[in-house]
């Protein structure tokens, strides 16, 4: 590669952002061998790379490059790695021409013909007729060995991919019918387990469906204590809350009336109710326990079963395409056996023993108990309803006093409107008096500019300064008013503020007593079992 000592784009690796069409500006009307001014628009175009905002990219300076400076860089063509597109007829005289130009030809036939300026332009343009020769490396022989080189390296790796398939596809038949084998021996051992498990499931749920009716039954005799005693719950429940909700009223709100007397005999009244029926109910609720020992125990062991199945059911169904499939480096050396087959059967069958035992004890348990229901739910019922009388009487007070409250605010409310009225149009005036006031000053103003003796105070000029007091005094006095229809507008707003509070207090009271009180107090929370 010839090194070019004077072209600064031949030394480097050409750049098209540094060379565009319209850089140079060459004209055919130009005599060959002449070249215009070169116009450098570079300077115009901060979006390149080296560049910065504002800047002249020429100008520069990058650390440990030196600034560039001269014009040998630039070029007379948009691309100048290509031979010139100029055609250079030839009529008669090639030979001579050849000659000219410091050529020779020999053979040469006399017809015009055209080739590229490449031939002639080492005089024009030497730089031009070197770059050209810089893209012609290889020979067309060096491009075929190439290839043949690379078809020929092809062909062998392909013939010893073939021959390393047809062994793999050998090799993976045996394994496989290996696998499959001892997939299917693995799967009917688990389906002979899962046909046992299944059995003594089976067992244990008959089993446990005895328990559980022979606990039915014992229920059915202690069940009027107990829903009695968890029925109470819900009274006592019912008037804790409406305490605590009437807790929620504000200020002069909170009284201590008749509604929160009763609420508060209703509660003890539940409450020594409750340690009564507690008392029977212990008595039935110790044998319940063992009866319902057994049935743990067997529940227990149904669970044990149905985990077991479960596992081995997934096993069973498991195979080469399920999800969740894993290795496990070593599990086959671990063995988690607890138990054998014979100890497995055994313990199952002593549960089923334990649970036919404890229905044998369990049937004698079951009468004392309606009286004592019935009347604790009679005398529950007789305080449920007179606490529920004294808050309909003071829903009733409420409402009343909510009704005279929102009639005061309706009237604020009107005089608060009629108040922004009056104030608006106090602004209005305040606002009408600026163009009038504009007027004036601007009239002085203007008359300050009059020249030499002009500037008099006439009559006009001492008018005029009058109406601008005037105008003063008067956005003076609007202004007065304006404050105080506006302090008295706060006044009726704070008024209007102090209204809905209380409004929103006696709201907010009325609400408790009639909808979260009578609300939760509609019904009586006591099953239609227990009568009374």
């Amino acid at each position: 590669m010839k090194w070019h000592t004077n072209c600064y784009l031949e030394n480097r690796a050409f750049d098209s952002r540094l060379v565009k069409e319209d850089l140079v500006q060459w004209s055919s009307s130009e005599p060959l061998g002449h070249y215009p001014e070169i116009k450098d628009y570079r300077n115009l175009m901060p979006s390149y790379p080296w560049s910065t905002s504002n800047g002249d990219p020429c100008k520069q300076n990058v650390y440990g490059i030196p600034p560039r400076q001269g014009t040998s860089y630039m070029t007379a063509r948009p691309l100048p790695w290509k031979p010139a597109n100029e055609l250079i007829e030839m009529n008669s005289t090639l030979p001579e021409r050849l000659a000219h130009n410091g050529f020779t030809s020999v053979g040469s036939p006399s017809e015009g013909i055209t080739f590229p300026n490449l031939v002639t332009g080492f005089e024009r343009n030497p730089q031009h007729a070197a770059r050209a020769a810089l893209y012609t490396r290889y020979t067309p022989g060096e491009w075929v060995e190439n290839c043949l080189s690379k078809f020929s390296e092809s062909n062998v790796n392909r013939n010893i991919s073939e021959r390393l398939r047809n062994e793999a596809v050998r090799v993976i038949r045996e394994t496989d019918e290996k696998i499959c084998q001892g997939q299917r021996d693995a799967g009917r051992r688990l389906g002979e387990r899962l046909t046992d498990v299944t059995f003594w499931r089976n067992e244990l749920n008959t089993e446990m469906e005895k328990i559980q009716s022979e606990i039915s039954t014992l229920q059915e005799s202690k069940k009027k204590t107990g829903k009695a005693l968890e029925d109470l719950e819900g009274p006592l429940h019912v008037a804790q809350e409406c305490l605590y909700n009437r807790e929620k009223r504000k200020d002069m709100e909170k009284v201590h009336d008749n509604v929160e007397k009763s609420l508060l005999l209703e509660i003890d009244i539940i409450r020594r109710s409750q340690a009564q029926l507690r008392d029977i109910y212990d008595r039935a609720s110790r044998q319940l326990q063992d009866n319902r020992s057994a049935q743990f125990a067997l529940e227990e062991d149904v669970g044990l079963k149905e985990s077991a199945l479960g596992i081995d059911s997934v096993c069973h169904q498991l195979n080469n395409n399920s999800r969740g499939i894993n290795y496990y480096g070593g599990i086959e050396k671990f063995d988690p056996s607890v138990s054998t087959m014979e100890a497995w059967a055994q313990s199952s069958g002593t549960r089923i023993n334990k649970s036919q035992n404890e229905r044998g004890k369990s049937i004698q348990i079951r009468s004392e108990i309606d009286t004592l229901v019935n009347a604790t739910t009679s005398r529950v019922w007789d305080h449920w309803s007179n606490t529920n009388n004294a808050l309909d009487r003071r829903s009733s007070e409420l409402s009343e006093a909510k009704n005279k409250v929102q009639l005061h605010l309706h009237k604020v409310q009107n005089e608060i409107f009629d108040m922004e009225r009056h104030i608006a149009l106090l602004q209005k005036s305040i606002h009408d008096a600026s163009h009038p006031l504009k007027v004036a000053q601007t009239r002085l103003e203007a008359r300050a500019h009059r020249p030499g003796v002009e500037l008099c105070k006439d009559f006009a000029q001492m008018r005029i300064v009058q109406e601008v007091h005037e105008i003063h005094e008067s956005v003076r006095s609007l202004h007065h008013k304006l404050q105080e229809a506006e302090s008295q507008h706060q006044q009726l707003l704070k008024t209007r503020a102090n209204l809905e509070a209380d409004l929103h207090k006696k709201v907010e009271s009325l609400f408790i007593d009639r909808e979260k009180c009578m609300g939760l107090r509609r019904s009586f929370p006591v099953d239609n079992l227990i009568k009374y």
